[in-house]
């Protein structure tokens, strides 16, 4: 099995994921006087600052989701199943807490305590710091099951709980004493908040009812009802606006005034699902919510009415998106498009650049007055969208078909709207059908046209900015069977559309006229073009896909290997690889010149959709059932990632999805372990024997080995240095009785500076190597000693050659027998060529006075000549090719 993560793609991190269904906690932070939420997504714990709603902190993945949460002045404290931890500097686990038997559903820190219950109605007490059980209490379900927790304010080791069967205890935690029973009001509490009143708290009841009771004496000081069924949180005010706040399972949020005891206004539709978590600021008018919709929102109340208006929000999808793609040339922006209905764009930059371009509705003044819940004008999902960025900042740039439904809608990015056109064909202006739908849009790299292909087999084009119908293709239809994919080209010549038949057409776009039809093995489920490099990527109802130029109208690779539907396929931005994925859960990357699939890994849920950024740092997907999109980087750009086929028995791992954080501890002594597939290919010193092969050395070894006596001219100084003579501190004398000054010494230039080699004549190793090579006829080390020297070396080794350098003839005729070998076995092939015009130049003289040296000269020449013919051979052959090539494509 391969190591996680040691493939093409590495996991980066998620985008979109901001809320679950597990209420957030509020702190506040002494030294940086600034409050803190934190709340749980999926593995998780992500910590924003109020002021801004920026994350400033990701903790690190625990092993599972986490289903509950809390918080006190140091740590917070997550469980998940019957497990709880608790988290340092908003990362690190420092404790774990393990002794539950089933999964934890209430948290409460408790001074250096902390309180966990869990289904089973077992209550531990730990000590924080020791990880001991303090205390455990267990409780009969059947009597008492606990579903509220709360420490009242000042009462001192006190905690009460409430029941499913409606009656609350409270119980003193230090003597493990049971000290009041409150007989309730028949029905099961959801939740108890501790008011600003000391005393007092707010019980909210299964039935809708929330009842404000003094604990001290057992007295109900109000009650309220809300009709939207149970209460799921409560907070309070205490900027001294006697307010409370209560939230409900379908997401609005009522607010009570306490004085006047009467429900003061409605915050409907404040979330899409269930009010997880609610909580007031202490001493400010922010009101802080989550929702199971995957949104966290601040609430100011600064108006009139007492209402409350979004002062600032991070939300993503609150159902999975089916569909993704980069939106731009920059690969910052993703577009999605959710099963919510909603159309939005996630940065891959920052959080604060997000936005929804909105649900998609048939009329949108009166979707904004039914609301959300009610709304009977909202457009079903988004299934397929195209988009554009050159003229976005004109006219609508995006255009979009839904599931099952005829209408195509176009949006605008800038605006971050629905656009201003509903295109579909004329006939059906006046009723929609049934049975009739868009199933495939494309929109043209200019951003004027829009091309739509229906399930009738029809295929049309509209103006993007006027929304008026251009023509459709075919006489009557485009193709029998529906339109499973339609792509533009880059310029605007060629409309290329796949019926569900089984046929491909090419179609001339402004003539509309048919130019090829081709049929396929199969029916395609989908196709995808690469707009630059011109080729097409068809995936097949058969799980095969196939790739298709639409130069030569013909498949040049098919891939093999899919045991699931193609959901979803991207190209790399150069066009050299193919990325699909497929409901087998595996993500593979094909690369397309070798033919060859170089990459492949599983996820847990299969990937829905796929894309590559057009910069080609990172391919970003969306799952089955998951609200996030995922980001996976291309290790190929920063570290040396094997391309190598993979063996057909090649084993894919299982890779966990990305968490939100980009930098995970990595352990960095596995990346130290040798890989198999990771060995460097080192070139041998010669690919062939019927080549002509290098050496690797730099040009300046040996190009300028014939210039030398130039590059020493020009580098001569004009005069030497002139050093000032410094008078010595003491003026030395001549010993002897009479003190006499020493005369200053003449400076004798008359010294010859040109050294007898004669009376030098040691031998250097080349020479040794050269003379021992005569009689064994290896001239491996001679050559890799020259190949070692600088050029000014290289010439004094050869001028040594000669017997004026005291050298021999001998030496001479050994050092042409190298070049020899080096030209016969065809390496070092212009080292061969630079030596040997050296060497020519420095003893012309002697080799054509001396008839052995002359000899095997003639036969040097020779070689040389064979060996010139081949290359220019081989030269014109790769020329010729060349041209043909280029005049073929013109």
């Amino acid at each position: 099995m391969a190591r996680e993560g040691a493939g093409l793609f590495a996991p980066f991190r998620v985008l979109g994921r901001f809320s679950g269904h597990v209420p957030h906690v509020l702190r506040y932070h002494g030294r940086h006087r600034e409050f803190y939420l934190a709340v749980a997504v999926g593995r998780s714990v992500h910590t924003y600052n109020v002021k801004k709603l920026g994350i400033v902190a990701v903790s690190n993945t625990l092993p599972q989701d986490i289903t509950c949460l809390a918080a006190d002045r140091m740590l917070i404290f997550a469980s998940y199943d019957n497990i709880l931890h608790a988290l340092a500097r908003n990362k690190e686990v420092v404790h774990t807490y393990e002794g539950h038997k089933a999964r934890i559903h209430l948290l409460q820190p408790f001074g250096d305590h902390v309180i966990s219950v869990d289904v089973d109605n077992v209550l531990i007490v730990w000590n924080i710091q020791s990880e001991e059980e303090y205390l455990q209490i267990d409780f009969d379900k059947a009597t008492f099951a606990v579903s509220a927790l709360l420490h009242p304010s000042t009462y001192l080791n006190k905690i009460l709980l409430g029941s499913e069967q409606g009656t609350l205890q409270l119980w003193n935690i230090r003597s493990n004493k049971l000290l009041y029973s409150f007989p309730g009001w028949g029905l099961a509490v959801t939740t108890l908040e501790q008011a600003p009143a000391v005393d007092v708290v707010a019980v909210g009841l299964v039935s809708g009812h929330i009842i404000v009771h003094n604990i001290k004496f057992d007295e109900t000081l109000m009650k309220f009802q809300q009709d939207w069924g149970p209460i799921t949180a409560i907070s309070f005010r205490t900027d001294g606006h006697p307010v409370m706040a209560a939230g409900s399972p379908v997401g609005h949020i009522a607010l009570w005034d306490l004085e006047e005891k009467r429900l003061m206004c409605q915050m409907q539709d404040a979330h899409s699902t269930a009010i997880a978590g609610m909580s007031f600021v202490p001493g400010e008018p922010l009101l802080i919510t989550n929702g199971a919709d995957n949104a966290l929102r601040v609430w100011i109340f600064d108006g009139p009415g007492g209402t409350g208006r979004v002062l600032r929000s991070r939300m993503g999808h609150s159902a999975p998106p089916t569909k993704i793609r980069y939106h731009g040339q920059n690969g910052e922006q993703i577009l999605s498009a959710g099963q919510d209905g909603t159309l939005q764009s996630f940065s891959t930059v920052h959080e604060k650049f997000n936005k929804s371009l909105g649900r998609g509705s048939i009329n949108k003044k009166k979707s904004k007055k039914k609301g959300l819940k009610l709304d009977t004008m909202a457009l079903p999902p988004i299934t397929a969208f195209a988009s554009e960025v050159a003229h976005q900042s004109d006219w609508d740039g995006i255009i979009a078909c839904h599931q099952g439904y005829i209408t195509c809608t176009t949006w605008n990015y800038q605006k971050t709207s629905m656009g201003a056109h509903k295109l579909r064909p004329a006939e059906f202006s006046k009723h929609k059908p049934i049975d009739i739908y868009a199933t495939a849009v494309d929109i043209t790299s200019c951003g004027n046209f829009a091309v739509i292909g229906m399930s009738t087999g029809q295929v049309d084009v509209y103006n993007m900015q006027s929304g008026i119908h251009r023509g459709c293709y075919g006489k009557d239809k485009a193709h029998e069977g529906a339109i499973r994919g339609v792509a533009v080209d880059g310029l605007n010549q060629l409309v290329i559309t796949a019926g569900s038949e089984g046929l491909i057409k090419f179609w001339k776009f402004k003539t509309k006229d048919l130019v090829y039809s081709t049929e396929l093995s199969s029916s395609p489920s989908g196709i995808l073009l690469h707009r630059d490099s011109g080729i097409l990527g068809i995936a097949f109802d058969d799980f095969t896909i196939s790739v298709l130029d639409i130069e030569t109208r013909k498949i040049v690779r098919t891939f093999l290997g899919h045991h699931g539907r193609i959901n979803d396929m991207a190209f790399s931005p150069d066009g050299r690889w193919l990325i699909t994925s497929s409901m087998d859960c595996s993500i593979k990357t094909w690369d397309l010149p070798s033919g060859c699939l170089i990459d492949c890994f599983l996820v847990d849920s299969a990937a829905v959709s796929l894309t590559m950024s057009p910069t080609g740092d990172f391919l970003a997907s969306a799952h089955v059932d998951d609200l996030g999109i995922y980001l996976w980087s291309n290790r190929s750009l920063y570290s040396l990632v094997s391309l190598r086929p993979l063996p057909a028995d090649y084993e894919p791992s299982l890779v966990t999805l990305p968490s939100t954080c980009p930098t995970q501890d990595v352990d960095v002594s596995e990346d130290e372990e040798p890989c198999d597939e990771m060995i460097e290919y080192v070139s041998p010193e010669q690919l062939g024997e019927q080549l002509v092969t290098l050496s690797l050395l730099p040009e300046s070894r040996w190009k300028n080995l014939l210039n030398l006596d130039i590059i020493k001219k020009r580098n001569k100084p004009r005069e030497p240095p002139k050093v000032p003579k410094s008078a010595p501190f003491f003026i030395p004398t001549v010993p002897g009785l009479i003190p006499r000054y020493v005369p200053p010494e003449e400076e004798n230039d008359t010294q010859s500076k040109v050294v007898n080699l004669g009376v030098l004549a040691q031998k250097s190793d080349f020479y040794i190597h050269l003379e021992e090579a005569l009689s064994t006829n290896k001239y491996k080390a001679p050559l890799d000693l020259l190949k070692s020297l600088g050029p000014s070396n290289i010439e004094i080794e050869l001028r040594s050659l000669s017997p004026e350098g005291g050298g021999s003839t001998e030496v001479m005729l050994s050092f042409l027998r190298m070049i020899g070998m080096m030209l016969n076995k065809k390496y070092n092939f212009e080292l061969a060529q630079a030596y040997l015009a050296l060497f020519l130049k420095l003893h012309l003289k002697i080799l054509s006075s001396e008839p052995k040296l002359l000899e095997e000269l003639s036969y040097l020449s020779m070689q040389l000549e064979e060996t010139w013919i081949h290359l220019q051979g081989l030269f014109n052959q790769s020329l010729c090719v060349l041209t043909y090539m280029k005049s073929a494509l013109l």
